[in-house]
């Protein structure tokens, strides 16, 4: 099917996402990791903790559960290079994923917690056997995810969850004021917390425990709920998918626990783990464990 001229492309920004495609396994250092108990101190967290005992934006914790389970869905199997495209730019709204990838997963769960599975259609890719319609036709950076709406498609995963909290009905997941200000600045980080824990798995001189010392200080700064702004956010499902591969992944390799000594975040995960848009879309532990295995320590 014919792409009509108005086919716009837009949000390629340069934030990088490694979703592109399959990393081959890499040899790299293994030295230990320092998990330093210091604070982490190059950004500032030292506003004032705010005590918010009223609902988020309008919208209690609980309703926000409850949207996600209106919609029971059949997931889809992935894409692959023989599959034929879908009627493209026929006025569907589709979100263009991989299973496996974590900036994927993050704007899957955005569109979970918004409850509009039965708006937004979800395609799966086969990042390792991908569709070439996926980059002549939808997408030219040929990563995902992307989102087909209006005609236009879009990437980079925290500008589509922006984009389907604003752009869609259901409950707001991002706030204003004060908390927006907060919230901006933890989805700054969002790249800088998954480089430094990465490049311990490299063996490179860093200190990754400050990462997720920075992750419990965030936490500390509101008490009406678990999680980053107190009640359920775009922040949260920013940092559940990489979170949900770091924290198995440091047990079996490093016998680490991220919990340990972090009371706030060890509450996070359990709330995290309650929200039904985000539970649907974990991946088997074992399987995120191998797979990292094999992207940071496989052998020659």
């Amino acid at each position: 099917m014919a792409i009509p001229n108005n086919h716009v492309l837009s949000g390629l920004s340069t934030r990088r996402e490694l979703c592109v495609h399959s990393l081959p396994a890499t040899v790299f250092k293994h030295s230990a990791i320092k998990f330093s108990k210091l604070g982490h101190h190059s950004l500032n967290l030292q506003l004032p903790r705010i005590n918010r005992k009223t609902s988020f934006c309008g919208v209690s914790f609980n309703v926000i559960r409850a949207k996600t389970t209106s919609v029971q869905e059949v997931l889809p199997p992935p894409l692959t290079s023989t599959s034929p495209p879908p009627s493209l730019f026929d006025g569907t709204t589709r979100l263009y994923i991989s299973y496996k990838c974590p900036y994927a997963q993050r704007v899957w769960i955005a569109r979970n917690c918004k409850g509009v599975q039965d708006k937004i259609e979800l395609v799966p890719i086969d990042l390792q056997d991908r569709p070439s319609w996926y980059k002549e036709k939808v997408y030219p950076s040929n990563k995902v995810p992307s989102l087909e709406h209006n005609n236009e498609v879009r990437g980079e995963s925290l500008d589509l969850i922006k984009y389907i909290d604003t752009h869609f009905e259901g409950p707001s997941l991002f706030p204003s004021g004060l908390a927006k200000e907060f919230a901006e600045e933890l989805l700054s980080y969002t790249d800088t917390f998954y480089k430094t824990i990465v490049s311990s798995f490299k063996g490179e001189d860093t200190e990754a425990g400050t990462a997720f010392d920075y992750i419990e200080t965030a936490l500390s700064k509101y008490d009406d709920g678990p999680f980053f702004l107190g009640q359920f956010s775009l922040v949260d499902i920013a940092y559940a998918p990489f979170i949900e591969r770091f924290e198995p992944f440091l047990m079996d390799v490093k016998n680490y626990d991220i919990k340990l000594g972090r009371p706030k975040l060890a509450t996070w995960i359990e709330g995290i783990n309650n929200i039904d848009g985000y539970r649907i879309t974990r991946s088997d532990p074992k399987e995120l464990v191998e797979s990292y295995k094999n992207r940071f320590l496989a052998k020659p």
